[in-house]
């Protein structure tokens, strides 16, 4: 059981929770190689905010959340990732996260990337 994270406040919310919830976040909001006790945690996600809200950077977005979280498979946390993403026009692009935790339990996240 982890101590949960609240995505919005990026606080402690005082709950126990069991998903891989607070995995997926810190993965995809800590910059590549940024953390000193794990040099290969995070994502590429943050080199994206200056980018133009056009069809190449929800690609690369795709990708660079694919990469971030690809470790929870490789360790056995998760047994199938999907990321899908959904450019909203407003400045924001919206990665749509799939996961199948070990125990086979489908969980979902929404993760906000800001674009120009």
């Amino acid at each position: 059981m982890d101590a949960q994270i609240d995505p919005a406040t990026r606080d402690l919310t005082g709950r126990r929770i069991t998903t891989l919830a607070n995995a997926v976040y810190l993965r995809l909001m800590v910059p590549l190689g940024s953390w000193f006790a794990a040099p290969t945690l995070g994502s590429r996600l943050h080199e994206l905010q200056r980018e133009k809200d056009v069809s190449r950077v929800a690609v690369l977005a795709r990708q660079y959340a694919e990469q971030a979280l690809h470790p929870l498979l490789d360790d056995g946390r998760a047994q199938d990732l999907v990321v899908t993403s959904q450019q909203a026009g407003n400045g924001r692009l919206w990665l749509h996260i799939e996961l199948t935790d070990a125990s086979g339990q489908r969980q979902t996240f929404e993760h906000p990337v800001s674009v120009i």
